[in-house]
């Protein structure tokens, strides 16, 4: 006849069970929150990549666009054509990284429902 464990030894049992449980969700929880971490370094070096490429293109086409440009028309037309078609190239890279920043999940959604699963799992086994 199998030996019958004593209610301190289940209860030492349950706690064992609850501590590891808990020690996963964290394990889980940081390797989701590092996953984003490096999302979100890449949207900010798009971003970053893109403001820079704007500001070299500024500096260096504008001049020679516009002075090409002013062969053909007033120079005032031509810095307004270039600044324009800059200024659409801009908005262009900086949307990019403002789409690729949404796509970022700061929440840990594995652990969340991971979490929810054992909530419910210990709800039925304490009933």
């Amino acid at each position: 006849m199998p030996m019958e464990r004593s209610f301190s030894d289940v209860l030492q049992d349950i706690v064992r069970n609850v501590q590891e449980i808990v020690r996963s969700e964290v394990r889980l929880a940081k390797t989701e929150i590092r996953e984003e971490a490096v999302k979100a370094k890449s949207s900010a070096a798009m971003l970053g990549a893109g403001a820079v490429a704007a500001i070299f293109a500024a500096l260096f086409l504008l001049l020679t666009i516009v002075y090409a440009l002013a062969l053909v028309m007033p120079s005032w037309a031509a810095a307004l054509i270039v600044g324009a078609g800059l200024a659409i190239a801009a908005g262009v890279m900086l949307m990019t990284g403002i789409k690729q920043f949404k796509q970022i999940h700061p929440r840990p959604e594995r652990t969340v429902e991971s979490i929810k699963e054992n909530i419910e799992w210990a709800k039925q086994n304490t009933k």
